[in-house]
């Protein structure tokens, strides 16, 4: 990945979390913490049960040993700003997705190595020493997620009004901007900062990453729903436990290990997963008994 892309993504993750932000109510974010069992729920499904996955589908994918450790990377790096845009498009609770990004994005710190580790171990049989750059990543968590959110939470405090008014067009303006830069990652070659994945090499991931987001997407959902936590906050968690933070992937792979081929699965799961969250997004309504991108009925 080019340094331009880098800050080119960060840039506009950083808008969309405003623009997430600037919809949710300050009160919400409390209750998150209050009563935090659907962020325990959430965090465990994401840490502990999404690894888990990953590694049966790698298992038994037959994918070459750098494909299989590339999808134990992209489930190392869960959730990240897309869920939160995804959630916040589909109405789900916006509150437990922000927050649930903030706190596995600290997380992350320690259980990416450990995570990484256990996949090279069992595909290559080897290990290797996996630093990530603490202060740059601390600095894409406050600076792409969390201070952009915060001000968005705080001018809806402010100026409620402006707020309604800025959400649906920042949707579609926001919902451009990031279609734009996932083109430009998926066909720019790998001098222009792209990653140089060819037609066939997406199609020999493309049936297994789609296996593993629907099993992802079935698995956060009732992790929520079985303890009874209600449709829109299962919704909210099937999200953030099927769509990964392929930024983070990126780094990992590429940057950390040096390895174009690892960061190729996650660049797949990116390509199609809009769309099947739209599908489930569409499946979970119809089951709600409300529209698409409506309000949930709790």
């Amino acid at each position: 990945m080019g340094i331009n892309i880098d800050i080119l993504i960060s840039i506009v993750l950083a808008f969309i979390m405003f623009g997430i932000g600037l919809s949710v109510p300050a009160v919400k974010f409390r209750n998150i913490f209050v009563y935090p069992r659907a962020m325990i729920i959430g965090l465990a499904s994401q840490m502990i049960g999404l690894p888990i996955l990953a590694f049966i589908a790698a298992y038994l994918s037959g994918l070459p040993p750098a494909y299989q450790v590339g999808i134990i990377i992209l489930a190392a790096c869960p959730g990240g700003t897309t869920s939160g845009f995804l959630t916040y498009i589909f109405k789900g609770n916006v509150a437990l997705a922000i927050s649930l990004t903030s706190i596995n994005s600290l997380i992350t710190l320690i259980s990416i190595p450990v995570v990484v580790n256990l996949g090279l171990l069992a595909f290559f049989g080897t290990t290797t020493e996996i630093h990530l750059p603490v202060l740059e990543t601390m600095i894409k968590i406050f600076g792409v997620t969390i201070i952009p959110a915060v001000a968005g939470v705080f001018i809806r405090s402010w100026k409620p009004v402006f707020a309604r008014k800025a959400e649906f067009p920042l949707k579609v303006v926001f919902s451009v901007l990031f279609a734009i830069v996932l083109v430009f990652m998926f066909f720019a070659g790998e001098k222009e900062g792209g990653s140089g994945i060819t037609t066939v090499q997406i199609f020999q991931l493309l049936p297994v990453m789609l296996i593993i987001n629907v099993v992802s997407f079935a698995f956060g959902f009732l992790s929520g729903k079985l303890p009874g936590l209600g449709y829109k906050t299962s919704f909210t968690i099937g999200i953030e436990v099927s769509m990964q933070n392929t930024t983070l992937a990126f780094l990992v792979g590429n940057t950390i290990l040096h390895s174009h081929e690892m960061i190729k699965p996650a660049l797949v799961y990116a390509m199609f997963s809009f769309i099947t969250a739209l599908i489930f997004s569409a499946v979970m309504k119809k089951l709600n008994r409300t529209t698409v991108f409506g309000e949930f009925r709790d």
